[in-house]
């Protein structure tokens, strides 16, 4: 019986790298799950690898299908950006585990659709102030940077992963990534335990 692994932390907490590197090591034997969005595509990102990029139609048919396991919508400087996983009969957790990268609220939600049981959470911290520098570096490297949405981001996860909120997920492991090798050394060997 497989898991469900739901990678999670603040923007720019390390979660896409230690992500990427967790599927390219091939360790410890899970897939990608790819999320859905509506936000425009970033440099460097391609379409069904981080993310199925699609619009506003494409998304309210899917919900009128009643095939959104979870979404979030965000109010950006942009206009409204949706996330969201869809049950579109790519996943079997009868036959595999998948991974995830999600918040904590998208986290409680597939709690809810698979059960506890099923939901592994992977919450990675990093100090606030090396998550701020890294939000601006990547920014920089935007053809356009969007800095008042980095702003937003950055402010809104500090409600978002709030600590009365990790608490009420009933989340107690935590992984610290200061040190990318040894938080991605600690990752596998937790889920080596659990799958």
């Amino acid at each position: 019986m497989g898991k469900m692994i739901c990678f999670m932390g603040k923007s720019s907490a390390g979660k896409d790298t230690i992500f990427r590197r967790l599927l390219e090591d091939g360790e410890p034997g899970f897939r990608m799950l790819v999320p859905y969005t509506t936000r425009p595509i970033r440099n460097g990102e391609q379409d069904g690898r981080e993310y199925h990029f699609t619009d506003e139609e494409s998304y309210r048919k899917l919900a009128e299908r009643g095939r959104i396991i979870e979404e979030r919508s965000y109010d950006t400087c942009h206009g409204i950006w949706r996330y969201f996983t869809v049950d579109d009969g790519s996943i079997d957790l009868e036959k595999e585990s998948y991974g995830i990268i999600g918040t904590l609220e998208a986290y409680n939600k597939m709690c809810f659709f698979w059960g506890r049981d099923r939901v592994v959470p992977i919450l990675i911290d990093v100090d606030d102030g090396v998550r701020l520098q890294r939000a601006l570096d990547r920014e920089r490297r935007q053809e356009h940077p969007k800095y008042e949405e980095m702003c937003r981001r950055y402010l809104a996860d500090e409600q978002d992963f709030a600590e009365e909120r990790i608490k009420a997920a009933g989340i107690e492991r935590r992984f610290d990534n200061d040190n990318l090798e040894r938080c991605l050394k600690e990752i596998k060997g937790y889920l080596t335990e659990l799958i």
